[in-house]
């Protein structure tokens, strides 16, 4: 049976996902992107819990985004990203890419958040 693009992810992400973890010091940056948004969080495995999360649907990004390529969408979503992860007192996380290659989109998303304060 051959494996789909979902499913080939979905494995690649587990197998990511064996190495990284975030912690209250270094939380884990996850990414999820989909057709049309791009979601970014922030969570801390140990405590099993969400600190800072933002997507392309997220009111105060849904204004900016508008009429804008994917690419510069996600780049929005990172520097926003970043901006609330310093003001809750991140500064250093583990990137975790979700099993999708360091390419366009969320590549977009890990420099935007770099250039904007975070550290990985």
């Amino acid at each position: 049976m051959k494996e789909t693009r979902t499913t080939a992810r979905k494995r690649r992400h587990v197998r990511v996902r064996r190495k990284i973890s975030g912690t209250d010091q270094m939380p884990r940056l996850n990414v999820f992107r989909s057709l049309k948004h791009i979601y970014a969080q922030i969570i801390d495995d140990v405590a099993g819990c969400t600190l800072v999360s933002a997507s392309t649907l997220d009111a105060d990004i849904r204004d900016q985004v508008a009429g804008l390529s994917k690419t510069e969408q996600a780049k929005v979503v990172g520097k926003r990203l970043a901006e609330k992860a310093l003001s809750k007192g991140v500064t250093q996380v583990v990137f975790d890419r979700g099993g999708y290659l360091y390419h366009g989109r969320v590549k977009a998303l890990a420099d935007a958040s770099r250039e904007s304060g975070l550290e990985f």
